[in-house]
């Protein structure tokens, strides 16, 4: 049995990031060389001299929507918040609702001067709820102007600058969670890495359920992945056919990133769209990925459990305590790493 607690560590909490730093590329860098088992220390900037012309990165230029709502149940006035993981089409969304007890099938909930409401279709497992959402007008903009960005629940300082959960390249709008790996990136050191003719692929993965929800099984093998919507345009799975023919180094920025590549590849790239479930955990082989960046993780996570299965569970685990003791900043707002 592959045990979840196998993927924990101490963590103090103070350094756990709460606020993003002021510029982007200020983060520190550790990087672990996989085949030599060495750790180093450098900062992200730095980035730029590690890569060449024989080198790939993947990014996933998902664009985060203000997707947490709060609002009343229009027959009790109760508080309700949803959070909107996934568009099913026909203005339909599975969402977490909270408190879910609250919600039933036909309950409808109004936001701000309910402009926006939401009716519920249909419940199921782990507090999630299908909602009907009903308004005049562009969605996007009636989130904008109601909705918050969805923060993980371990950061409790407001965020200042909505843009800073945002990648630079964020294009395509419908996550529920930023793919934080690519946060780091500012204009500037993509251009650099151009200008040094490193190649830059742009795919999507909707972050939703799959991404944060915690391994709560025993043994990790009976955790089931909650689909994600993934995109891989024409364009990217031309150029990532012909880096792979070129034996050029595909690196992933971020797990979201990863788990795309590895989901869609089958004896090469096609234009394609779908959904995912896809858990990565050690016993996986990797068929296209070989360097990843991507941040530190939370203990007995799926992600944790993703680049273990990379660089092996016990050299993880001891970057992560090396990480502890040099206080680096931990999770979404904290600091990068890159596994080669």
């Amino acid at each position: 049995m592959i045990k979840t607690t196998d993927y924990d560590y101490e963590l103090p909490l103070e350094l756990i990031a709460q606020t993003p730093l002021k510029e982007r590329s200020e983060s520190r860098f550790m990087v672990l060389d996989k085949e030599d088992q060495t750790i180093e220390h450098h900062q992200f900037t730095e980035i730029v001299n590690m890569l060449d012309e024989h080198d790939v990165l993947v990014f996933n230029d998902t664009k985060v929507i203000p997707a947490r709502l709060i609002g009343n149940k229009e027959d009790t006035q109760a508080v309700i918040e949803v959070l909107l993981l996934k568009d099913l089409g026909e203005n339909c969304w599975e969402t977490l609702a909270k408190p879910q007890r609250r919600v039933k099938v036909g309950t409808v909930v109004f936001f701000g001067d309910g402009r926006l409401r939401a009716r519920c279709v249909a419940k199921e497992d782990m507090g999630i709820c299908k909602f009907e959402l009903l308004y005049e007008g562009i969605l996007v903009e009636i989130l904008d102007a109601l909705g918050q960005m969805p923060l993980p629940p371990y950061i409790h300082e407001k965020l200042e600058d909505k843009n800073r959960y945002q990648t630079v390249y964020a294009k395509h709008p419908g996550s529920a969670a930023a793919p934080t790996a690519g946060l780091h990136f500012t204009e500037e050191i993509l251009k650099r890495l151009q200008e040094k003719k490193v190649e830059l692929i742009f795919i999507t993965l909707h972050v939703g359920l799959g991404t944060f929800r915690p391994v709560e099984e025993e043994d990790l093998t009976n955790h089931v992945m909650h689909e994600e919507y993934y995109e891989i345009s024409q364009q990217a799975a031309d150029a990532l056919n012909s880096a792979i023919q070129k034996k050029k180094r595909i690196i992933a920025v971020g797990t979201t990133s990863t788990r795309t590549l590895e989901s869609a590849y089958q004896n090469g790239f096609k234009k394609c769209c779908g959904t995912t479930d896809i858990f990565i955990y050690p016993g996986y082989k990797f068929k296209v990925v070989q360097a990843q960046i991507t941040n530190f993780h939370l203990p007995k996570s799926t992600l944790i459990m993703l680049v273990s299965a990379f660089a092996g569970r016990e050299f993880i685990l001891k970057a992560y305590k090396e990480a502890v003791k040099e206080n680096y900043r931990f999770f979404s707002f904290g600091d990068s790493m890159f596994i080669k």
